[in-house]
């Protein structure tokens, strides 16, 4: 598993390109990850719906929930499947779309400093073990290509929107994560 510096691709990832992405601010460190849930319709796992959301294709008709979201412009730099499978949206030195309103450490507008990585999941469903395992394996790399970033700057979406968000949820283990980090070669 590598990161290409130019592209900022990793190389195992299915490739999805979003249009929903920017520059980063100029001297801006990259410094914190953030960890979300998703799951197109609520609480529905696999299909093509978070790959449509995240490049602006979800259909309205397709489910009554999409109705509300459809018009979204929103993205992450990956998403790691219930599968394992690693889809990559946003390249990682570019500004993805994943955080809204946020702050982190009295910074606002945590986009424009941080990587957002999606796991197919809700609040109230235990993660799949490869995810995990996956989920381990990326921020390794990324925290090996990316000097500002650290261990201990990994956050949940909930940690940076309280009261708006609340993924990964409960159900996201925090110390499995941290176990095998401490464990797993990269």
């Amino acid at each position: 598993m590598q990161i290409n510096q130019v592209s900022g691709l990793l190389d195992v990832a299915r490739q999805c390109p979003s249009p929903n992405y920017d520059d980063r601010p100029e001297g801006v460190p990259l410094d914190v990850i953030v960890i979300h849930g998703i799951s197109l319709p609520p609480g529905e796992y696999g299909g093509p719906w978070v790959d449509a959301l995240f490049c602006n294709q979800l259909d309205p008709g397709a489910h009554p929930y999409f109705r509300d979201i459809h018009t979204a412009r929103v993205s992450s730099h990956l998403l790691i499947r219930r599968s394992g499978e690693i889809v990559q949206y946003v390249p990682f030195h570019k500004r993805a779309w994943h955080a809204g309103v946020s702050c982190y450490e009295e910074r606002e507008g945590c986009n424009d400093f941080s990587l957002g990585i999606e796991l197919e999941g809700c609040d109230d469903d235990p993660y799949e073990t490869v995810q995990y395992d996956v989920l381990a394996k990326v921020l390794k790399i990324l925290i090996t290509s990316y000097p500002d970033l650290s261990q201990k700057r990994i956050v949940g979406h909930s940690d940076i929107a309280p009261g708006r968000k609340t993924d990964p949820g409960a159900s996201f283990n925090w110390d499995e994560l941290r176990s095998l980090m401490s464990n797993n070669e990269t």
